[in-house]
C-alpha cells in the first residue's frame, strides 16, 4: 500500500471518529437538524413535494405572499435530498454518522488540495490542522448543511485549480458541476462565485478567458444540474429564481443582526490556534510579497472574500463561515511548511492546543445539553410515540415533535384560550385524539403558568416527567 493511501486512510479514521464523537455530545436534535431530517422523511414518501403543505408540522415560516408559508425553497434542498435515501432504503438509523462521514472525507479533500496547490507536505499539515478545527468538527456532528457545503466547496477548488490552472479539460466541466452541487447544498455559495471570476481576471487581466469553450460547457452542466431546482422555483414561486429570492428574504427575517464584529469575538473557540496562525501567515504573506503566487491569491481571495461577504450580511452564526475553514488550514500549513527548523514544534503546538479546545468544547456542551428539562423532553417523546397515530400533538416545538413521533402537530392559539382547542376538536379534528404538550423548555408567548393552570383544571394529565430542574406533561383536550 503507499504511503499516501496510508496517510489517507489514517486521516480518514481519524477525523471519523473525532466527528462521531462529537454526537454524542447532545440527546437531542436542535430545531435546524429536526427541519433537514423532517424533509427529508416527507420526500422519501414524495419526492416532488418540497413543502409542508401536507405533511403535518411547521418551520416557523412567516405567512402571506409567494414567500411565506408552507414553501421550504428557503432551505438548500441536497442535503434533504440525501437524507430522503436514508430513509427509502431504511437505512434511517445511519443518518447520525452521515455528516461525520462527510466531515472526515472533507479532510482527504482538503489534503488532494494542498498538494495540487503546494506539495505534500503542506497538503498533510493542512489536512491534521483540518480535521482538528473545532467548528468544523462540531458541525460535522449535526444534521446541518453546512459541512456539505463545504466539503463541495473544496471539490470545486480542486477542480478550478486542476482545471484552469493545470489545463486538464475535464475538470473545467466538472467545475460547473460542482460549483452547482455547492449551490444547493447551501445558497451562500453565490458570496464564492465572485472568487473564481476575480481570479481569472487577476490572473488573464482580461475577458480572454471567455473564449474557452470549456468554460462555456462547465456553464452548461451547472445549469443543467441546477435546471430542476429551476423548474421547482417556477411551479412553487412563479419563477425560476424563487427559491434563492426566498432565501434571501428569510435571512432578513429570522435570526436578528449581530455586530460586524461578530465572528472575531469567536474566532478562538471557532479555529482555535489554526485561527491565530493563519494571521501570522498572512503578515508573513504580505512581507513576502507572496499573494503574486497564484495559489496563495486564489486561497486569500476566498477567505477575503467569503467573510466579508458574511461580515456584511446582517444575521451570522458561526457555521455560517465554516467554508473558510479550508483556506485557514492551508494557508496557515503553508507557513509552518516556511518555517523549516520550528516546523514540528509549532504543528504540535497547534494540534494540542485544537486538541484541548476540542475537549473543552465537548465537555461544555455536554453540561449544556444533557439537563433534566431535556430528559423530561425526551421522556414526553417516548410517551407520545405509544398515542393514536392519528392523533394531533399542540407545541410550540412542531418540527422536533414531528422528528420524534412523525404525528401531526400543531402550534399553541395565539392568543392562548381553552376554548380555541376545543373549537379545533370540533371544526378540525373530530374523531382525532387532541393532546397538548408543555414543559420548561418552551414558555409560549410567556404564558406558561396560565396554560398550565387552565390544563390542570379543564384537560386530562396523561403524562409527567418532574425532575429537580426539568419538567413536562402531555394533556389529553376534552371535548
Amino acid at each position: 500500500m503507499e504511503r499516501q493511501t496510508k496517510t489517507l486512510i489514517i486521516l480518514f479514521l481519524i477525523a471519523f471518529l473525532i466527528r462521531v464523537g462529537f454526537i454524542f455530545v447532545s440527546p437531542i436534535k436542535i430545531w435546524d437538524e429536526a427541519v433537514y431530517a423532517n424533509l427529508g422523511y416527507d420526500l422519501s414518501h414524495n419526492p416532488f413535494d418540497y413543502s409542508v403543505a401536507n405533511n403535518g408540522w411547521s418551520d416557523f415560516i412567516p405567512s402571506g405572499g409567494e414567500y411565506g408559508w408552507p414553501k421550504m425553497g428557503f432551505r438548500a434542498p441536497l442535503l434533504p435530498y440525501f437524507l430522503m435515501l436514508f430513509y427509502f432504503l431504511k437505512l434511517d438509523v445511519l443518518i447520525p454518522f452521515f455528516m461525520p462521514f462527510i466531515g472526515a472525507l472533507n479532510v482527504c479533500f482538503v489534503y488532494f488540495l494542498g498538494k495540487e496547490l503546494f506539495n505534500e507536505k503542506v497538503s498533510l499539515y493542512s489536512a491534521i490542522l483540518f480535521s482538528l478545527i473545532p467548528l468544523h468538527v462540531i458541525y460535522s456532528a449535526k444534521i446541518l448543511t453546512d459541512v456539505l457545503f463545504t466539503f463541495f466547496a473544496v471539490l470545486t477548488f480542486l477542480c478550478f485549480w486542476k482545471g484552469y490552472e493545470k489545463g486538464e479539460k475535464r475538470y473545467k466541466i466538472l467545475f460547473g458541476l460542482f460549483l452547482a452541487l455547492t449551490l444547493l447544498s447551501r445558497y451562500t455559495a453565490l458570496w464564492l462565485m465572485p472568487v473564481f471570476l476575480v481570479y481569472l481576471l487577476i490572473k488573464n487581466k482580461s475577458f480572454e478567458f471567455l473564449k474557452d469553450k470549456y468554460l462555456w460547457y462547465g456553464a452548461l452542466t451547472f445549469f443543467a444540474i441546477i435546471l430542476p431546482w429551476f423548474i421547482y422555483g417556477y411551479f412553487a414561486y412563479n419563477n425560476p429564481l424563487g427559491p434563492f429570492i426566498h432565501g434571501i428574504i428569510a435571512s432578513g427575517y429570522w435570526g436578528g443582526t449581530q455586530p460586524p464584529t461578530f465572528f472575531f469575538e469567536y474566532w478562538l473557540p471557532m479555529f482555535s490556534l489554526t485561527g491565530f496562525a493563519l494571521l501570522i501567515a498572512i503578515a508573513y504573506i504580505l512581507y513576502k510579497r507572496e499573494f503574486l503566487k497564484r495559489n496563495i491569491c486564489l486561497l486569500l481571495l476566498w477567505f477575503l472574500i467569503f467573510l466579508g461577504v458574511a461580515i456584511y450580511m446582517p444575521h451570522k452564526e458561526d457555521r455560517f463561515v465554516l467554508a473558510v475553514a479550508p483556506p485557514i488550514a492551508l494557508l496557515s500549513g503553508y507557513f509552518i511548511e516556511k518555517i523549516k527548523r520550528k516546523e514540528k514544534i509549532i504543528l504540535a503546538t497547534l494540534i494540542i492546543a485544537s486538541t484541548l479546545s476540542l475537549g473543552l468544547q465537548f465537555y461544555t456542551n455536554y453540561n449544556y445539553y444533557y439537563t433534566d428539562s431535556n430528559e423530561c423532553f425526551l421522556k414526553s417523546m417516548k410517551f407520545l410515540e405509544g398515542v393514536d397515530r392519528k392523533s394531533v400533538i399542540v407545541t410550540d416545538e412542531s418540527a422536533v415533535v414531528y422528528f420524534y413521533t412523525r404525528l401531526e402537530t400543531k402550534f399553541y392559539p395565539s392568543p392562548w384560550s381553552y376554548e380555541t382547542l376545543k373549537g379545533w376538536m370540533k371544526d378540525y379534528y373530530a374523531g382525532r385524539e387532541l393532546y397538548l404538550l408543555i414543559g420548561d423548555f418552551v414558555r409560549p408567548e410567556g404564558k406558561y403558568n396560565q396554560i398550565k393552570t387552565d390544563l390542570d383544571s379543564k384537560a386530562q394529565k396523561v403524562f409527567e416527567c418532574c425532575n429537580e430542574r426539568g419538567y413536562s406533561a402531555v394533556y389529553k383536550i376534552i371535548q
